[in-house]
């Protein structure tokens, strides 16, 4: 039985991707997992691919979403990212990491925040 902030979670990936789309963003896969890790979205901004990270709280009392993506984290999405790469043969695409934040605050409609190229591939 889902919990619920995975049906939290899963409403935000929603949302997201609603978003994404209307920014004009084709949608290539949703939670993309390998044996490394999982990738919430995975679309094309153009001729830049981009390995989406969701992020939701129920209120911004506590800091942004996008603030709780740490270094292990983003090394994580980083590997996750290479291996769907090697997968697809697409070593010599253009890439980067957004994050889509999503807060759902009481008795208001949720606030959306896309942030493109929110961080870069983590030095290993």
């Amino acid at each position: 039985m889902p919990t619920a902030r995975s049906l939290l979670g899963q409403r935000a990936e929603s949302l997201a991707s609603e978003q994404l789309a209307r920014m004009g963003y084709r949608l290539v896969c949703r939670n993309y997992r390998c044996r490394g890790g999982e990738i919430d979205i995975i679309a094309w901004d153009g001729a830049c691919l981009s390995f989406v990270e969701v992020r939701s709280h129920r209120s911004a009392s506590f800091g942004l979403p996008a603030e709780s993506i740490d270094l292990r984290k983003q090394r994580k999405l980083h590997l996750t990212a290479q291996t769907y790469l090697s997968e697809n043969n697409l070593h010599e695409a253009n890439c980067r990491f957004d994050v889509v934040e999503v807060v759902f605050a009481k008795g208001r409609l949720p606030i959306i925040e896309v942030i493109k190229g929110a961080f870069d591939a983590p030095d290993e």
